[in-house]
């Protein structure tokens, strides 16, 4: 597992924009999700493609943490193309909607699935470690265990005012809509 780490380059997503939302909000967003809240996997089919699907993902050690049963298109996407994209929205106001881009792949190191499946326990998902898969009860979209832990690193991420409560604030207060682009990923 690597640690956290802040993005090489953060910039306006539009020209004419004044200044950007910072890297450690995002950050906090995507560290301590609302306990409601549905992240989306975009993946590449073997003919190119689109598939999205709901996932449940957490934001351990400066990636995205997410199951994935072997047999799902997702998993047969991810096993073809590691390319992908998570996407989620805060409702925490003033919510920032986030998208990260990246590459996921397999954790096949035990002692790291069994570390991340005792962090799922705690956020309340009861995952039982076996040599690199997880088995527990199965997640909306997961398929049947046994599944693996997918870690996506993100190489560029983009974080947008989202549209919840958007209402009750000053244009002036609301997330700047933001590129952050990270190195080694």
């Amino acid at each position: 597992m690597t640690t956290e780490h802040a993005p090489a380059h953060e910039a306006p997503m539009l020209d004419d924009q004044p200044g950007t939302t910072p890297w450690t909000l995002a950050h906090e967003r995507l560290a301590s999700p609302e306990p409601s809240r549905t992240s989306w996997l975009a993946t590449v089919r073997p003919d190119g493609s689109p598939h999205l699907m709901p996932i449940i993902a957490f934001w351990i050690d400066g990636a995205f943490h997410f199951v994935v049963g072997e047999g799902t298109r997702k998993g047969r996407n991810l096993a073809a193309d590691a390319r992908c994209v998570i996407a989620t929205g805060s409702t925490t106001l003033p919510s920032l909607d986030i998208i990260v881009e990246g590459r996921a792949e397999p954790i096949e190191d035990e002692v790291a699935v069994a570390r991340l499946a005792e962090t799922l326990k705690g956020n309340d998902w009861p995952l039982e470690a076996r040599g690199d898969q997880v088995y527990g009860p199965n997640a909306p979209t997961a398929g049947p265990p046994p599944y693996s832990i997918y870690r996506m690193v993100p190489s560029k991420a983009f974080g947008l005012p989202g549209m919840l409560g958007m209402e009750q604030y000053d244009q002036s207060e609301l997330p700047k809509p933001t590129r952050w682009e990270f190195d080694g990923a």
